[in-house]
């Protein structure tokens, strides 16, 4: 390694450590849905994405009947029948034409963002994102790799669910360009929901294509689990709807969904499709089964949803504000980087593990302890979780006075 490499990361990690934001690594080695092990200590995990508990369900059912690698991209010769059942059934679950499968949720985003760029740019339009401001990094990273492709900034932020800014950019909007409304059903770090109801009236009025990032409330919300826009029957009004397989599903994998002319597109514009090795032929079969258990066994998303109103509830009259809303993503916030390690590693102590999410994941100034829940949780692994944060918070905040 050459000496001006070394200090160019001695330089930028050092950095990190300045402020509190360096980040490491550790095996955490799962037990059963909600206990893992971090070296000899046994733990309950409060900050895993696994809201159903299916994680470990999926064990003996698919390897059996399907291989572990797809050997090549969907256009070679990656994209077998498991994949074109997997990707059909979803499709119906969630209320669209037709979905893809992508490896990540990370890359469902990246293919639907250069896919809409694309097919603009082919009919001669510009294009411009409204995004809020709260959106995944994966969203971010798309568009802004948009813009380095055509050298200029084609975004405008709005103010976390301030319908009205969107409203206003509509109106200022180049009817020349494609505008892209950009927003979460659930939010991934504040746990609130977007107003799609809000959001979708404004295409009554307005001409715009509106991207919905599923992640966090695909198999908790709506019929059979399939998701916000189901529950608020948007689906005319949204229309690509992002989903992943890797958190409520407990699998790994991601998935655009609209109609068959916008797959196509995809499948003809989507760089992150094309150059990629599809998704596992296993993880494209469980999904049929993760789609099923949903269907078959409503109590698991009723659990879940139950839990986070007791945890919310009981936070709350201990004195804690939360955003609003009823997910399972409850953020717990510090502010500093430092209060929120500590946080994290008196819990720990106490046997619970939550962890510290600080910038540049969030905002600055509003680092926080992110609360996830399963329905696998038991109420007395719950009620501990509650007692130590009320403490927890107590204690750092008399420090303070």
């Amino acid at each position: 390694m050459s000496n001006r490499l070394d200090q160019l990361i001695s330089h930028a990690l050092d950095g990190r450590r300045s402020v509190h934001q360096f980040r490491q690594r550790r095996c955490v080695d799962p037990i059963d849905a909600v206990r893992v092990r971090v070296g000899p200590r046994e733990l309950v995990n409060f900050c895993s994405n696994d809201y159903l508990g299916l994680a470990a369900r999926y064990r003996d059912i698919v390897f059996s009947r399907t291989g572990y690698g797809a050997g090549a991209s969907g256009l070679i010769c990656g994209y077998t029948s498991e994949h074109a059942q997997a990707e059909t059934e979803l499709a119906r679950w969630k209320g669209t034409e037709s979905s893809i499968l992508l490896p990540s949720g990370y890359q469902a985003n990246l293919a639907a963002v250069q896919t809409l760029h694309a097919i603009s740019e082919a009919s001669g339009r510009g294009i411009r994102f409204i995004v809020d401001r709260l959106v995944h990094a994966s969203l971010i990273d798309a568009i802004r790799q948009v813009e380095g492709w055509v050298g200029k900034s084609m975004t405008r932020v709005f103010p976390h669910n301030d319908v009205a800014k969107v409203r206003r950019l509509l109106e200022q909007a180049d009817p020349n360009d494609t505008q892209v409304v950009v927003t979460e059903s659930i939010f991934s770090m504040d746990g609130d929901a977007g107003d799609l109801e809000n959001i979708a009236q404004l295409k009554s009025q307005y001409d715009f294509i509106l991207l919905v990032d599923e992640a966090h409330a695909t198999g908790l919300y709506g019929p059979d689990g399939a998701g916000l826009v189901a529950q608020l029957r948007l689906h005319e009004h949204v229309d690509v709807t992002i989903t992943t397989l890797s958190k409520a599903l407990g699998l790994v994998g991601g998935a655009v969904c609209g109609k068959q002319s916008l797959i196509e597109s995809v499948i003809n514009f989507g760089r992150a499709y094309i150059y990629s090795t599809s998704t596992p032929p296993l993880f494209a079969s469980a999904t049929r089964d993760a789609i099923q258990i949903c269907r078959q066994e409503p109590n698991r998303r009723k659990r879940v949803l139950s839990l986070s109103r007791q945890v919310r509830s009981d936070l709350q009259e201990g004195g804690i504000d939360l955003f609003p809303g009823d997910s399972p993503i409850i953020p717990v916030l510090f502010h500093e980087e430092s209060r929120a390690m500590e946080a994290a590693r008196q819990l720990e102590d106490q046997g619970l593990l939550v962890l510290p999410v600080r910038p540049p994941t969030v905002p600055r100034g509003t680092s926080r302890l992110r609360i996830t829940l399963s329905c696998e949780h038991s109420d007395s692994q719950v009620d501990q979780l509650i007692r130590a944060v009320l403490r927890i918070v107590s204690g750092l905040r008399s420090r303070t006075r």
